[in-house]
């Protein structure tokens, strides 16, 4: 569900040159909320929300909803105030998935197979080599719209560019259901009629700092030196990434495969709480899932952190590397409770499970720096070692003992469902 600024003025027909235009950015049009349409065509005109529940937020609307000025991401309570009449639907994101990857697969795949999937609904498509039998890029585009209409009765939208940058604010400028080619020569007009906050890496914080140096449009960002540039935000490069965009250039390559960069797992409580007890044991909930995924994928991570959300919407996180890389949740509910403590600073001598002094609404654990397990080496840290010549192999002893238990549960999980079994404390 794309929030991205743009100007409707941008939305129009900018020549037919395809020269160098070989890449192209598919996004689909309020896919969740398509989908459920599609599936329940009664609703079809309907405003429609994914996300339902005191709790919950909005993972998706479709465009009637949004009329309304519901977004991604706002509370699913308020969403219900803005339009009571919409249809609020749970979110089903294993359909989601099963019809995002029927589409990779059975349409994307047969252009090329130089596809760099962003997300669920989104990618990168690099045609160069597809152009021998296809001819044309805006054709290529046509079909992929067609394709995804006829078999999935819902839409997505084309941006078709000389590179990346281009290509996606050439689709977000297009929706919905649409196509809009900008040729080579024509890169740095179009993104220069854009608002500042368009640009990628311009947030609002980087939009005041701009703002404060008189760079009100990026026809003005434009006018700037590199030099210039990174005076005002303090990162070369940074700056350098600013002095390619709004000048419409973009090194970045499109790359067919991504390695995961992350794997998370969060939940909201039913009501706020100040309860240790029920943050940790959600916590080690979320190690427990969290090592699961590292498993099932054959991954190590190398780096965890701590997620809060407290009763008024604020945020805090805390990071923290680990000794040696681990897919084990016993490894890392420790340091998540570590964090835990630290993020609230609490002092972690004290009896555990008392009240927190802050009430807590969500909380979740993510682990990153992934490697894959057949290729890292384990080596074992000080404590470790000084553990083990204190008291022989009974730590490392432990360890393995831990890491076979939850193995174990991996395969009555695999049996009997997700839920047959939990972590212990």
């Amino acid at each position: 569900m794309s929030n991205a600024p743009r100007n409707a003025a941008a939305n129009r027909d900018w020549g037919h040159d395809e020269t160098g235009c070989t890449v192209l950015h598919i996004d689909m049009d309020a896919f969740y909320a398509s989908l459920e349409i599609a599936r329940h065509p009664e609703l079809s005109g309907r405003p429609v929300v994914i996300g339902m529940g005191n709790r919950a937020v909005v993972s998706a609307a479709n465009y009637e909803a949004r009329k309304f000025g519901i977004y991604s991401s706002m509370p699913s309570a308020k969403a219900r105030q803005l339009c009571p009449h919409a249809a609020f639907l749970p979110v089903d994101i294993a359909y989601y998935r099963t019809v995002s990857h029927q589409i990779f697969t059975d349409i994307f795949s047969k252009v090329t197979d130089q596809i760099e999937q962003v997300s669920v609904d989104e990618c990168y498509m690099d045609v160069s080599g597809a152009l021998l039998r296809w001819h044309s890029t805006t054709q290529i585009g046509a079909w992929l719209r067609a394709q995804v209409a006829n078999h999935f009765h819902i839409t997505c939208s084309v941006g078709i560019a000389a590179n990346k940058l281009v290509a996606k604010m050439a689709s977000t400028n297009a929706k919905p259901n649409g196509m809009l080619l900008i040729p080579r020569a024509l890169s740095a007009e179009f993104l220069q009629m854009m608002p500042l906050r368009a640009i990628p890496g311009i947030g609002p914080s980087m939009e005041r700092k701009l703002l404060g140096w008189g760079v009100t449009s990026v026809t003005q960002l434009a006018q700037l030196s590199e030099l210039e540039l990174a005076g005002i935000v303090k990162s070369p490069t940074h700056a350098h990434r600013l002095y390619l965009a709004c000048r419409g250039m973009d090194e970045r390559k499109v790359t067919p495969y991504t390695p995961e960069k992350s794997i998370g797992c969060e939940r909201t409580f039913d009501e706020d709480t100040r309860d240790e007890s029920r943050v940790a044991g959600l916590l080690r909930h979320c190690c427990d899932k969290v090592a699961h995924s590292l498993r099932d994928r054959g991954l190590l991570a190398r780096t965890v952190s701590v997620k809060l959300r407290f009763d008024d919407l604020s945020y805090a996180t805390r990071t923290r590397q680990l000794d040696a890389p681990t897919d084990a949740a016993s490894k890392l509910f420790p340091f998540a409770v570590e964090m835990l403590h630290a993020l609230l600073g609490m002092d972690p001598s004290r009896a555990a499970y008392r009240e927190l002094p802050r009430a807590v609404r969500l909380a979740g654990v993510s682990v990153s720096s992934l490697t894959e397990a057949s290729r890292t080496a384990v080596q074992l840290s000080l404590d470790d070692m000084l553990d083990e010549q204190q008291d022989e192999h009974h730590s490392e002893a432990q360890s393995q003992r831990l890491r076979e238990a939850e193995r174990a549960l991996d395969a009555v999980r695999n049996k009997f469902g997700s839920g047959a079994a939990h972590l212990g404390a």
